[in-house]
């Protein structure tokens, strides 16, 4: 086919392809509810998701709802989650969304992004990531490889992860959102990597204004 004229082209086109790619869309982060999956994305800051998933069933074994993560001594939690990096931080993150989420949403997490990020240790991509993968509803979430890739594939001149954010949703339809950001993410893990893009093996590779192969 004839490249794209048009951002919105694009971005469609490279939806539709990915979803080709990779059939499943899916979060790489283990859990098995919302709370889980919060907990988990405030700890894949600064890590891999393979390293979060080997200390979330600890973490989650000992502290299975908000409450119990509320209620929480720091220094048992940070003994736990210490090989995520940033463990300190982390830690006065988790508990007080924990201690938010009980106190202001009867121990329920929220589903609106506008309530997600006033907890603590959540902005857009957090929230979102939440919204999309644990409660299906339309959501964007923008990290590295997101940025990346829409560099790269010319969807964006933006570096501001919430300005790209609302410029890919302009282009899409609100139901494939959430979708779109997990296969960009896998995407940019298995085959447009940072340092060196497999542009040979790259479905959007006659698409993408950046391939090496030009």
């Amino acid at each position: 086919m004839g490249r794209p004229r048009s951002r919105k082209g694009r971005a469609r086109e490279v939806g539709r392809r990915l979803a080709e790619t990779y059939p499943a869309a899916v979060c790489e982060l283990d859990h098995r509810s919302p709370f889980e999956l919060l907990a988990a994305t405030i700890l894949s800051a600064q890590t891999t998701d393979a390293r979060v998933n080997l200390v979330t069933p600890v973490l989650f074994s000992r502290y299975p709802t908000p409450a119990a993560l509320a209620a929480a001594d720091p220094t048992a939690v940070e003994g736990v989650i210490r090989s995520t990096g940033f463990y300190q931080n982390k830690t006065r993150s988790l508990l007080g969304m924990a201690t938010a989420v009980v106190e202001r949403f009867g121990g329920e997490v929220p589903t609106r992004l506008e309530d997600l990020v006033t907890l603590p240790g959540v902005g857009r991509k957090t929230g979102n990531v939440v919204r999309s993968v644990a409660f299906g509803l339309p959501g964007l979430p923008v990290d590295t490889h997101v940025i990346r890739l829409s560099h790269r594939l010319d969807l964006t001149d933006h570096d501001d992860p919430a300005k790209i954010e609302l410029e890919l949703n302009s282009y899409l339809r609100a139901g494939d959102r959430g979708d779109f950001s997990l296969r960009m993410i896998m995407h940019g893990r298995r085959v447009c990597l940072a340092r060196t893009p497999a542009c040979e093996r790259c479905a959007l590779e006659d698409i993408c204004p950046s391939s090496r192969l030009r």
